[in-house]
């Protein structure tokens, strides 16, 4: 681990603080920075990700990706998680704090709106950013590949009817011009670019693949960092209005990540599931697609809705948070090893 590595939580907390001190000192650079997106799509911000995610990609060898049949306890551990546990237990959460506990410190006409957040944020299984995750713990990369491209397929077909049903909603108007692109430009992309470019480095021999993974390396982790200085910076003017509203929806969506990441942990210790699978499953089973939850919610409830700011404090907590899991599983890989059956 280099030095820049193993000080990655300074470096995002000074992100964090420059993120907001940046979009309160400059918010209309942000705003035209927020303007360039496409179906509800950051553009800069799908830079930024190809940045991070096509390096973890050049790893994959995809003539191996068959033996991710051996995976399939901890596949199953993630969908459980992912589709069984995650949407409702955020509804059960957002309905305690939102509905119940921080009301009276909270816009009356809004709290339906915040737990509709909330349960939109959960029931978008996270894509493009689980690349990441795996990758800083050292997960199998077949498996994360396989298990979100199952995901995806799955979101398709299960994101609508299971929003309908616990937000009690007849119909869903689905973004999918927003899930579709999403899709297309994190996953389909982002995967052929990398198996093309894998495929002529190694071809090139001479240590060619070894040196461009060296290059690349760093890139992922400063493109992961300009990431939140973005995020942050969109949203630097509503946390500073709203610090304690902010505070208030981070608490269900924190005990949420918390929860699920050490169920899909546990599950895949009990399973006798590896830890290099168990790792991203984890991970995977506690992040949140926030594309998707953002322009369904304001494709649902309008822009200045209390949905729409759910689903970004989200986005807001989303990388520091999983990367506190990241340490966590890394922190307790002898002790989850240990319980493994001999």
């Amino acid at each position: 681990m280099t030095t820049f590595e193993r000080y990655l939580t300074v470096w995002v907390l000074l992100c964090i603080i420059t993120g907001i001190g940046l979009g309160h000192l400059m918010p209309g650079l942000f705003a035209v920075v927020a303007s360039a997106e496409l179906a509800r799509v950051n553009l800069p911000v799908a830079a930024l990700i190809w940045l991070m995610i096509i390096p973890m990609l050049l790893k994959i060898d995809f003539a191996a990706l068959g033996n991710v049949k051996e995976h399939w306890r901890g596949i199953g551990v993630t969908l459980f998680v992912n589709w069984a546990i995650k949407p409702f237990s955020m509804a059960l959460l957002g309905s305690v704090f939102i509905g119940h506990v921080f009301a009276p410190m909270l816009p009356a006409g809004q709290l339906s709106s915040y737990v509709a957040g909330l349960i939109l944020l959960a029931a978008a299984p996270c894509t493009a950013m689980v690349f990441v995750w795996s990758n800083l713990c050292e997960g199998e990369p077949h498996y994360t590949l396989s298990q979100v491209a199952l995901n995806d397929v799955i979101m398709v077909f299960l994101f609508a009817p299971l929003v309908g049903l616990l937000l009690g909603v007849a119909s869903i108007s689905v973004p999918w011009t927003t899930l579709l692109l999403s899709v297309l430009l994190y996953i389909v992309v982002p995967v052929i670019v990398s198996q093309l470019w894998r495929r002529a480095l190694l071809r090139a021999k001479g240590g060619a693949f070894e040196r461009t993974m060296r290059v690349l390396q760093p890139v992922s982790l400063v493109a992961l960092l300009a990431t939140l200085v973005l995020l942050f910076g969109f949203q630097g003017e509503q946390i500073l209005k709203q610090p304690v509203v902010i505070a208030i929806l981070a608490v269900p969506i924190l005990i949420q990540v918390y929860l699920n990441a050490g169920i899909a942990y546990w599950l895949s210790r009990r399973l006798g599931v590896a830890w290099c699978v168990a790792a991203p499953a984890a991970l995977i089973g506690a992040s949140n697609f926030f594309e998707l939850a953002v322009a369904a919610a304001i494709s649902l409830f309008g822009l200045d809705s209390g949905a729409a700011l759910a689903t970004v404090v989200g986005v807001l907590v989303e990388v520091p948070v999983m990367l506190s899991v990241v340490r966590i599983v890394k922190a307790t890989r002898s002790w989850y090893e240990a319980g493994l059956p001999a």
